[in-house]
C-alpha cells in the first residue's frame, strides 16, 4: 500500500477514534501496530542507552525474518495476534456504549 495510503488510512481511523471518543480503545484494537511501533522505540532507546540491541532488527517483523521465519508464517501469526486484540477490544467497545 505504501506510506501515502497507510498514513491516510491511519489518519482517518485516528480521526474517527477522536470523534467517537474511543482513543484508548484504538490502542487495543490496533495492538499489532502499537507492538510494531514499540519495538522500534525499544530498539532505539536500548541502542542509544546501552549500545546493545534488543532485536536483530526493528520493527519486530524484520526480527522474525532474520530469525528464519517465512513471510507467510509472520503474516499468519500477526493476523492471529490482531484477531486476539479485536476479540478483546470488541466487548470493551460494546460495554462502553
Amino acid at each position: 500500500m505504501g506510506d501515502t495510503g497507510s498514513l491516510g488510512l491511519g489518519g482517518a481511523v485516528a480521526g474517527l477514534a477522536i470523534m467517537t471518543k474511543t482513543e484508548i480503545l484504538l490502542i487495543i484494537l490496533g495492538g499489532i501496530f502499537v507492538i510494531e511501533a514499540l519495538s522500534v522505540i525499544i530498539q532505539v532507546f536500548s541502542f542509544q542507552t546501552f549500545r546493545k540491541r534488543v532485536f536483530l532488527m526493528a520493527p519486530i517483523h524484520h526480527h522474525f525474518e532474520l530469525k528464519g521465519w517465512s513471510e507467510t508464517k509472520i503474516i499468519l501469526r500477526f493476523w492471529i495476534v490482531a484477531v486476539v486484540f479485536a476479540a478483546i477490544g470488541s466487548p470493551i467497545y460494546q460495554q462502553s456504549r
